[in-house]
């Protein structure tokens, strides 16, 4: 039951960062002024050859072969039933739909579609499926906090 939710919501999370890159795609190309949110936000269009903040620019076939390592590892891990806790199996949901997401634009576009930019910061341009691979991550780190947490009071509790 698991694997088929995962598959499902990994289908669906994909579908929707493609639609939203190619409505990006479509309505921000070309722009010079993009739209801006009160000094927050602007959608911003950019062709992502390289991986955050531009780095390995260029270098579209190898961020390639190690995202889908990654994701081939992912893949496993979900469907291997190790996983049990529900909030990493969340996470890799998460994580495995960005990585897909990014990866569709690097085999099949030749880079990643970029469009969301924060104002109140220097940060670099990401998208929906960075969106994506962000919350994962921030989901196991809430994990390992709880579960540090979790096992300190568990030592203190067998010591008194």
């Amino acid at each position: 039951m698991r694997r088929a939710l995962a598959f499902t919501v990994i289908a669906a999370l994909v579908a929707a960062d493609r639609l939203i890159k190619a409505a990006a795609e479509s309505a921000l190309r070309g722009l010079n002024d993009y739209p801006k949110l009160d000094g927050f936000i602007a959608l911003r269009y950019i062709k992502n050859t390289g991986a955050a903040f531009g780095i390995f620019s260029g270098k579209t076939k190898i961020l390639a072969l190690c995202t889908g390592i990654v994701l081939l590892a992912g893949f496993v891990l979900l469907m291997s039933g190790r996983i049990k806790s529900n909030l990493l199996f969340a996470a890799a949901v998460l994580i495995v739909s960005g990585g897909l997401g990014n990866l569709y634009d690097r085999v099949f576009i030749g880079y990643v579609v970029d469009y969301i930019e924060l104002l109140f910061v220097s940060f670099a341009v990401f998208n929906f499926a960075d969106c994506l691979i962000t919350a994962g991550a921030a989901l196991i780190i809430i994990y390992i906090i709880a579960d540090t947490v979790r096992e300190a009071k568990g030592k203190r509790s067998r010591r008194a």
